[in-house]
């Protein structure tokens, strides 16, 4: 089952689904559309290795937009920070974005109740496409959870992402033992 707007805005009201900044129009009938924020990212390093912390650059989209290059991989930030207390969110493409060839996520769409922050976004795309700070880029729908949760994400020790700000976060694999 996924929360209508309805239920979207009643639980934003008792403050169980925050959304910041919230604009009404971008709310469908039972998704929230999110927009791209002015943080990219890429990796220093040509190959990465998953037990160690590969370093990030940051620079910001420029006024006229970027250009996202098909042998490239992106880090990407939601403008928007949420907190989702009592559902689970999941982030997806719009199709939009979907027909322009950008994938947002290569892997991790579903957060956990609990999250708290601004989804990085993890961009490849198709063809040569110009991006632009704030425009849509993809779609929160909600999902009710069965059952008591022991741990909300913001709740554990070891939630390497709760927390993550306004700029791309790089992967944290280092951190788990393997």
């Amino acid at each position: 089952m996924i929360l209508t707007d309805r239920r979207i805005l009643e639980e934003m009201e008792k403050g169980s689904i925050i959304i910041e900044p919230f604009h009404r129009s971008d709310l469908g009938s039972n998704s929230y559309d999110v927009h791209l924020g002015k943080w990219l990212a890429t990796y220093v390093d040509a190959e990465l290795d998953a037990k160690k912390h590969n370093t990030i650059e940051y620079f910001e989209i420029p006024e006229e937009g970027f250009v996202l290059q098909p042998s490239g991989f992106y880090l990407g930030v939601t403008l928007e920070y949420t907190e989702t207390h009592a559902h689970v969110p999941f982030l997806e493409g719009k199709s939009s974005t979907g027909r322009l060839g950008i994938d947002i996520h290569a892997t991790a769409g579903k957060g956990d109740v609990g999250f708290c922050g601004n989804w990085t976004l993890e961009i490849s795309c198709k063809k040569p496409v110009r991006v632009y700070k704030g425009m849509p880029i993809g779609q929160l729908i909600y999902f009710p959870v069965e059952g008591e949760i022991e741990v909300r994400y913001n709740q554990k020790a070891n939630a390497k992402y709760s927390g993550q700000p306004d700029k791309p976060i790089e992967s944290m694999m280092w951190k788990n033992s393997f």
